[in-house]
């Protein structure tokens, strides 16, 4: 089954930029940058903009079987890639 990555490039409250792939099962920007604003929230970001400017579609893959259970019970998976919290 091939998984959906969206390469996402945010501005953090403090200047930074947070970057990190939103992983789905779906190929759809908006739920994409729903799952993002998601994210963002939780780790205390809910001020940063997330729109298609910062989200796109990169490519489809396949995942690791511990990605895709994450996928599977929560929608998505946030691999972190630069200026992200441990």
């Amino acid at each position: 089954m091939g998984f959906h990555v969206f390469d996402t490039f945010v501005k953090s409250k403090n200047g930074h930029v947070i970057h990190f792939d939103i992983i789905t099962d779906k190929n759809d920007l908006d739920k994409a940058i729903s799952f993002g604003k998601e994210w963002l929230k939780s780790i205390g970001e809910n001020e940063a903009e997330i729109t298609t400017k910062e989200c796109r579609f990169c490519h489809t893959q396949s995942i690791s079987d511990e990605i895709e259970i994450e996928v599977m019970t929560n929608g998505y998976f946030i691999a972190k890639m630069e200026g992200c919290p441990k």
